[in-house]
């Protein structure tokens, strides 16, 4: 149980996880999360399948699996769900290289919240089965989807008519406003490095997201908000009409 929070290859041997606390327990019953063990040093948690092994355990046994300083009154694991095939219809974010967790629970949370239809991650993104980034989801790891994908992949969006865009700070960039988002992916790259080239070269466009002269360019969980609120939005404005 310690390995599957400290250990990212161990936890994709394994096919498993680790979360922490009754609110993601809860949250992973109701979604009908596998749930393969429970640690806990209180009560049974309620509304656990009986097929679902319960340990009761000293404090200090806890604190020692859990990845939190001060862990709440449960500890559990959970199977990985196998990756869908391919991704579904609908408006995609592409992330690239991110290399903190809890941005990428952040991006998951923010998606499930206007409903993108998935969130794609590659070059070597952190595990979102990283406790940060499940703790950061706040129970979004078990509802929305997101994939992991090989470059290949993502140039065969573009073959099923999917239009790519650059999330980019250029000048000659369009509006994040004025484009055009249905059947779209948006690619953001790390706040560090930005988009690789060869992920730009697969984008058919650049967009960039408005702001004052002289100001830095937003943290990547920012940006990503951003661009799937206007994304909704259009879909909202365009089921109106």
């Amino acid at each position: 149980m310690k390995k599957l929070g400290s250990d990212g290859e161990y936890r994709r041997s394994c096919g498993e996880y680790l979360c922490d606390g009754e609110k993601l327990l809860n949250e992973a019953v109701s979604c009908g999360v596998g749930i393969t063990a429970v640690f806990t040093c209180g009560r049974k948690p309620d509304g656990l399948p009986d097929s679902v092994p319960v340990y009761r355990v000293e404090r200090d046994i806890l604190e020692a699996v859990s990845p939190l300083k001060t862990p709440q009154d449960f500890v559990f694991s959970c199977a990985m769900p196998e990756q869908a095939g391919k991704a579904p219809e609908g408006f995609l974010i592409i992330l690239e290289g991110l290399q903190d967790p809890g941005n990428i629970g952040t991006i998951l949370r923010t998606a499930g919240a206007f409903g993108v239809a998935c969130v794609i991650l590659t070059g070597g993104c952190a595990d979102p089965y990283n406790p940060k980034a499940i703790r950061a989801s706040m129970g979004a790891i078990y509802r929305q989807p997101f994939l992991i994908m090989d470059r290949d992949g993502i140039a065969g969006l573009k073959e099923r008519g999917v239009r790519l865009y650059a999330a980019a700070v250029d000048e000659n960039c369009t509006d994040v406003r004025d484009a055009e988002l249905n059947n779209a992916a948006v690619a953001i790259g790390s706040e560090g490095r930005g988009l690789t080239e060869e992920l730009l070269k697969l984008c058919d466009e650049k967009i960039k997201i408005p702001m004052l002269e002289n100001t830095e360019s937003l943290n990547a969980a920012a940006a990503a908000a951003i661009i799937m609120w206007e994304a909704t939005k259009k879909l909202i404005q365009s089921a109106a009409q």
